[in-house]
């Protein structure tokens, strides 16, 4: 299994699949990236040379954020959000979603688990 950028891809799938596997890669970056290394999509991990995965690990560290230096430049993001006390800050600190979708019904996912919420009904005494 080569290693690019601290993430070990898998070699029996194909180079454009395999760097999918590395945080902050999608299909269509791991497309321009092979472009720009001049290496054929459909070539399986297995069969680049060193000198192809030399290119690849050279054109991903100095020009892209990958991995542990993308997800640092996410956090800090977010912290300066909550220091500024911006509106999206507040929704990030509370655990709510960002991008304005509506929380009244949906939203699980952030909003956690079902609390069940008494409704302040009491059962009227019995008159015997």
């Amino acid at each position: 299994m080569p290693r690019i950028a601290n993430v070990e891809i898998p070699s029996d799938k194909h180079i454009v699949v395999s760097l999918t596997y590395i945080y902050g890669i999608g299909r269509p970056l791991a497309q321009k990236i092979l472009r720009k290394a001049a290496i054929d999509f459909h070539k399986k991990t297995a069969a680049l040379t060193d000198e192809e995965l030399t290119r690849l690990r050279n054109i991903i560290q100095e020009e892209y954020k990958v991995e542990g230096q993308l997800r640092e430049m996410i956090r800090e993001n977010i912290k300066r959000l909550k220091n500024i006390h911006s509106y999206r800050g507040t929704r990030h600190s509370r655990g709510l979603p960002v991008r304005g979708q509506n929380t009244r019904t949906n939203a699980r996912t952030l909003r956690g688990k079902r609390r069940t919420v008494a409704t302040g009904k009491r059962k009227a005494p019995d008159k015997t």
